[in-house]
């Protein structure tokens, strides 16, 4: 058993080290860098802070630390007196369905059990097991009850593994100190027996699938020193009983869907280290008593509902606070000046809150601070006073990540800022009201990786500080004004892999060592090179540069001899119209889309998004794109309309035409649906406007079509269900469909909670899902999409009426797809889009739609799977499937076994998302990060199974 709280004051905690980086984009775990740069829809780097697993990783090195010496100094004896042990492991062993390690290879009656791997036993009691640790086996199966007959079992470790089921009844296990299970995919509720281990003193339960509330009776663990929940379906509030626990160090229940208010009772514990409540849905205040722990140095609330303002005398107390994580909420008011006084605080995270007024100069009495965290706020800096932030914070010389993105500074960059530590390796101003020309000594700061200047109005040549930061991978100054040609001693920075330097001024040639490059709006000039960057176009944009020629075709691009001194000047003066047509266009958009069915005769094209330059279409134009509206051209039909694929001549491009039907009821606000959803967002999973058209036909009728990029490879439906003429069914391999449904989880995620006013698009499904020539999936078809009015109440499940401000516009969704709780409400929720993905995912795994004959009476695809899950996930996927993770089985034993895992951890996702209770489900956030998890392994063995 490890130490009591006596033993672990808080100047005696070891916590690791997060000086450490990783390159932008990659994908971080546990031992994820205080700094990443990350790319959003448009490309955007941002500076944030450690993720929940980073954060959960300094933790858990405080479990190692209390829980090696309970599992170390367990003996092993080869007596092997007492059978009743013996046969349970046994019964253990039996239901294992897999031991790809070979792990219970020595379990055998040949062998005494006390010499079986991973068990120990008493040497005070002859063939009792004391021990029992399998962690890391990659074992699969259910956990046999018959565990709960080792009575004097201490420790059971099993983390780290694939075990499905329920928890085993373990309420007999009285001397149970250590019941370690987290990261497998256990499902069901935490049992109230469990509460009969009056000696557990360790309780890790993170990284599975477990629902319902943590058992009230929780405070009849009066031993417990660590308690781990995170990252589960955890639902209910945070029980008030767990004040009994006298002796608590630490408490994670992050990413869970708890709810209510913190309970002032959680901060009575003398000796607390660590609070991490992260990623739930809980309101309220931070009770005082949690910021009068003397021994906290870890508290972590963020993406939470949590509001009001930040006391005064945050900083006065706990004193011993090291990393504090209050970023995602609804703080309101200013950042307290006491603050400066935690000295020992190295992570401050105050990001996504509404937090106003100056930036404390306090702050910079923090000497081990190295992530400050303070961007998406409303803080204001105008003066010199004001600005004085930056002058004191130079005092902070182990400052690694300074990001103050979008807020409310205006003015210069003072020039204190090439002040900064020298470790230095994240800076974020972007999209804030910057102005004048940016200081050379910003040169001096060295170790910069990233730089995120974009959006403000900065203006000069950035030529005399740039070379000299030599560390950079990622600079991004688009949106400025930025003048003079780009130096060429960017060529010189090897290690620069991403360049944004969109809607500036510059001229001159372009540099070719990237791996991503945003020149659009600018004035270069010249043949594009077809190396480097240039061999492949995707990471590539260059419109609106009229003297740029050559280079792949797929830019297209004139060729060089073609590009007159003349076009050259109208290309100029095309750059100044441009914005200005676009401006008023966007102004009209609504205005004309409303007015058509009242004005039939007043035709207009109004343009959403100008990045090929498109002309001016009439009904004529599309007609002639379509060849009519040829049967040929038909892609598919709608509930309000026809999508045809057709080539705009002037354009020279082929488009996807979406024509509604007027004729239809509620077509109209359909159309205008559509267009007031569609003008306001843009992510790279989301299929964007190109054109919209309301004119008249030939006849004189009123004619209302959007344009949009042409999707090469159809929709999802078409490749799940649709064989090709000719040719045999479409072949989606898992790797694909993860990849499909991550690309659309992820744009989801963007609707729901990445926006001020959230969107529920109601009708999620195969054929909404459009893909490109590379396979990634768009979003697409918005017209029955929801904006809802409070961004920030969505993920508890706020609900608005399923109608526009018009009215209205009929049954929302598809049937198969809607979620159940739609009959009772009628009313649009995140939550709806939830179960619609959860059936979507379970529709790309086992290639049957919804509404397949095979799901009649009281069987439908959710209980289908449900009933199959796990054992026999191999046998219902789709059959196109099958032959491909037999092929992984086949090659070895370890990698049929993530392949299994993998199909299992999305089977868990999916009827996660479509749980009967809207509550229950899991957020869009969650969904992306355990799709991510499950391609990650997948990936990597995948190619290890290939290379054998």
């Amino acid at each position: 058993m490890g130490p009591q709280p006596a033993a672990h004051p808080a100047s005696n905690l070891t916590l690791p080290s997060s000086h450490t980086t990783a390159k932008p984009g990659e994908t971080m775990h546990q031992e994820r860098p205080p700094f990443c740069a990350i790319r959003t829809s448009k490309g955007n780097e941002g500076l944030v802070s450690p993720n929940r697993p980073a954060r959960r990783a300094m933790i858990l090195l405080l479990a190692l630390l209390l829980i090696s010496d309970g599992v170390g100094t367990a003996h092993c004896s080869t007596v092997s007196g007492n059978s009743t042990d013996m046969l349970s492991l046994l019964d253990f062993k039996r239901d294992i369905t897999n031991d790809p390690r070979q792990a219970l290879g020595s379990w055998n009656a040949s062998i005494p059990h006390c010499e079986w791997k991973g068990v120990n036993c008493s040497l005070t009691h002859p063939g009792r097991v004391t021990v029992l640790n399998l962690t890391e086996q990659g074992l699969s199966g259910s956990i046999s009850p018959s565990l709960g007959n080792l009575t004097f079992l201490e420790t059971l470790d099993l983390s780290t593994n694939s075990f499905t089921g329920e928890l085993p009844p373990l309420g007999r296990l009285h001397r149970l100190q250590q019941l370690l299970l987290s990261k497998n995919s256990l499902q069901g509720i935490i049992p109230a027996t469990l509460t009969n281990c009056s000696n557990l003193s360790y309780l890790d339960l993170y990284g599975n699938f477990l629902t319902g509330e943590i058992p009230l009776s929780i405070g009849l663990l009066s031993n417990l020193l660590w308690l781990q929940l995170s990252e589960n379906n955890i639902t209910g509030t945070i029980p008030p009983s767990l004040k009994n626990i006298s002796q608590l160090e630490a408490i994670d229940l992050a990413d869970n869907q708890l709810m209510g208010s913190i309970p002032h009772e959680i901060g009575q514990f003398p000796s607390m280290m660590g609070l991490v409540l992260g990623g739930n849905m809980l309101s309220g205040r931070i009770p005082t008593t949690v910021l009068n722990q003397s021994y906290l140095q870890i508290l972590d609330l963020s993406t939470n509902m949590i509001g009001s303002t930040l006391p005064s005398d945050f900083g006065d107390t706990p004193p011993s606070l090291t990393l504090l994580y209050l970023d995602y909420n609804m703080f309101e008011g200013y950042i307290p000046a006491s603050l400066g006084n935690t000295s020992g605080l190295s992570v401050l995270d105050l990001s996504y809150n509404k937090l106003t007024g100056q930036v404390p100069s306090s702050l910079g009495r923090l000497g081990m601070l190295n992530n400050l965290n303070l961007q998406n706020n409303k803080l204001e800096a105008k003066d010199i006073q004001s600005w004085e932030f930056i002058d004191t914070l130079s005092n902070c010389r182990s400052l690694q990540v300074l990001a103050l993105g979008k807020n409310q500074l205006k003015g210069a960059i003072p020039s204190s800022i090439g002040n900064l530590s020298s470790k230095l390796q994240g800076l974020g101003l972007d999209a804030n009201d910057l102005s004048g020309t940016i200081p050379t000594n910003i040169g001096n700061l060295s170790g910069l990786t990233t730089l995120a200047l974009r959006e403000n109005k900065l203006h000069g040549s950035i030529e005399g500080w740039v070379r000299n930061l030599r560390n950079l991978t990622v600079l991004a100054l688009d949106g400025n004004n930025f003048t003079g040609p780009i130096p060429t001693s960017i060529s010189n920075l090897a290690r620069l892999k991403k360049l944004y330097l969109a809607n500036n001024e510059f001229e001159g040639p372009i540099l070719k060592f990237l791996n991503y490059l945003h020149l659009f709006y600018n004035y270069i000039h010249g043949e594009i090179p077809r190396n480097g960057v240039f061999e492949n176009v995707t990471p590539v944009s260059l419109d609106g540069n009229w003297e740029l020629c050559g280079g792949a075709v797929d830019l297209r691009m004139p060729t060089c001899s073609a590009i007159s001194q003349k076009k050259g000047r109208l290309y100029y003066l095309v750059r100044v119209l441009i914005p200005v047509v676009s401006f008023i266009s966007l102004v009209l958009l609504i205005y004309f889309a409303r007015l058509g069915a009242k004005t039939p005769r007043r035709a207009s094209l109004l343009l959403l998004y100008s990045g090929n330059h498109f002309p001016r279409l009439s009904y004529r134009d599309i007609a002639q794109a379509t060849q009519s509206f040829s049967e040929s051209n038909l892609v598919g039909r709608g509930s309000y309309g026809s999508v045809y694929r057709g080539k705009l001549t002037q354009a020279k491009i082929q488009v996807a035409i979406k024509v509604f039907d007027l004729d239809v009821r509620y077509a109209d606000k359909s159309f205008i649906s559509e267009c007031e959803v569609l003008r306001s967002i843009r992510h790279r999973n989301l299929v964007s406007i190109l054109t919209a058209c309301s004119t008249i036909d030939n006849d004189g009728n009123a004619f209302k079509a959007l344009i949009y990029e042409f999707m090469p490879n159809g929709n999802l439906d078409t490749w799940l269900h649709t064989k090709s003429a000719g040719e045999g069914p479409r072949i989606l391999s898992l790797g694909q469909r993860i990849s499909i449904a991550i690309n659309i989880a992820d744009a989801l995620a963007y609707l729901h909670h990445d926006i001020t006013r959230s969107i529920v698009h109601c009708d999620l499904k195969p054929s909404n899902i459009l893909l490109d020539t590379d396979m990634n999936a768009y979003l697409g078809d918005f017209g029955i999409a929801n904006l809802v009015r409070n961004s920030k109440s969505t993920s508890v499940g706020h609900s608005s009426s399923a109608s526009t401000s018009d009215g209205s516009i009929g049954l929302k969704g598809t049937i198969g797809y809607i979620a159940p709780e739609y009959a009772q409400t009628g009313q649009a929720s995140t939550f709806w889009d939830v179960y619609s993905f959860g059936v979507v995912l379970l529709e790309m795994l086992i290639g049957k739609r919804p509404t397949d004959p095979m799901f009649d009476n009281e069987l439908n695809i959710v209980n289908f799977v449900e009933r199959n899950s796990p054992d026999q996930i191999l046998h219902i996927i789709d059959d196109r499937l099958q032959e491909e993770c037999k092929g992984f089985i086949r090659a070895t034993a370890e990698a049929g076994n993530v392949v299994y895992q993998c199909l299992v951890s999305l089977v868990q996702v999916a009827l996660s998302c479509t749980r009967l209770f809207p509550r229950e489900r899991m957020n869009m956030r969650k969904v992306a990060m355990k799709l991510q998890a499950a391609r990650t392994s997948y990936i990597c063995w995948s190619k290890q199974a290939r290379a054998s």
